[in-house]
């Protein structure tokens, strides 16, 4: 177990904010997040529990206990014809499950390789890319709840998943602590290339869908994300910042009038625009707002130059959603969460 004062959190943010906490801890498994949980709970600290903090944006200093989960382990609990139930424990980072599922004969999770991030705010923040959520993998969450220390364990269905949104994302917001989940994934390998991006991907290099393997779909999924975003190491940045806007049925046509060339997907509440689109069609993409800008090659990416605050991220993302709204009436929203 770990406990420091006054920390910084630079190296757990991904958009590289020298922020600072009150109390950071860290712990190796269950027993140590009890006891952890009940110093915090009787000191009255606020608590907030962080992956690598590439979905977050500190905004300033976090006046409480910072916890990060070093609960590691990766398990095949059941192989049948139908499914592979593997445990993994919260501190995992998620490429590199997915990479041992690859490995394992265990598939499913391809089409989320190299997101950044780890297992337990994998299953919370539900991540997605190319098609593939990882709330379509997960069979069972285990948490503890922050109040009590109480083990809980959510199923699929309790877990609310929706486009960049789980339960705990939403109702149970701040209330519990992820430790393990349980993933539920296909023995077979099937390649998922129904994304239209992605599509285009395979056919431009040349792969047949038919013959694709897993260790090949993993490496253009790779290859295909480094072409695309930055590396955080490089240029501080949190991946996607925005989420895919949803609009009206009406209100697309009507959009659609304006602008006939609008990329767009079917969605189950009307239709999908691509936030990057919109933010490149305002005028946004590879601009700056001191060091914040929005990254030159995906406009859905805003990025840290050097020396941003988390001040400089949020007023740079309150401008661009503005211009989005002045030029098309659409509200765009981030899916980064903003600590302050």
């Amino acid at each position: 177990m770990l406990q420091k004062e006054n920390f910084s959190l630079l190296k757990f943010n991904t958009f590289g904010i020298d922020a600072h906490c009150r109390l950071f801890c860290e712990y190796d498994n269950v027993e140590e997040l009890f006891l952890l949980l009940q110093e915090i709970r009787d000191n009255g600290l606020r608590i907030l529990h962080v992956g690598r903090g590439s979905n977050l944006l500190f905004v300033r200093d976090f006046d409480g206990a910072v916890l990060h989960s070093h609960i590691l382990g990766k398990e095949i609990l059941e192989r049948s014809e139908e499914k592979v139930l593997v445990r993994v424990g919260a501190g995992e980072v998620w490429d590199e499950v997915v990479s041992w599922l690859v490995a394992h004969n265990c598939y499913g999770a391809e089409n989320l390789s190299l997101i950044p991030g780890e297992m337990g705010a994998a299953a919370v923040q539900n991540i997605g890319a190319y098609g593939a959520e990882v709330g379509q993998l997960v069979e069972q969450v285990e948490a503890v709840e922050i109040a009590t220390g109480q083990r809980r364990f959510f199923g699929a269905d309790e877990c609310d998943y929706a486009y960049r949104h789980s339960i705990f994302k939403d109702a149970l917001r701040g209330k519990y602590v992820v430790t393990h989940v349980l993933l539920r994934l296909n023995p077979e390998f099937k390649a998922a290339v129904g994304y239209g991006s992605l599509r285009s991907e395979v056919e431009l290099r040349g792969l047949n869908c038919c013959n694709i393997t897993a260790s090949e779909m993993r490496s253009l999924i790779i290859n295909v994300r480094r072409a695309k975003l930055p590396d955080p190491e490089v240029l501080g940045n949190a991946g996607s910042f925005f989420m895919n806007p949803v609009v009206g049925t009406e209100t697309f046509e009507s959009l659609l009038q304006q602008y006939p060339d609008m990329p767009h997907f079917e969605a189950s509440q009307g239709v999908k625009v691509p936030a990057a689109w919109l933010i490149e069609q305002s005028g946004w993409k590879g601009r700056r707002l001191g060091p914040a800008g929005v990254y030159e090659k995906q406009a859905l990416v805003l990025v840290n130059h050097g020396g941003a605050t988390g001040s400089d991220i949020a007023d740079l993302s309150k401008a661009v959603q503005e211009s989005v709204f002045e030029k098309f009436g659409i509200r765009i929203f981030p899916e980064v969460n903003f600590i302050e």
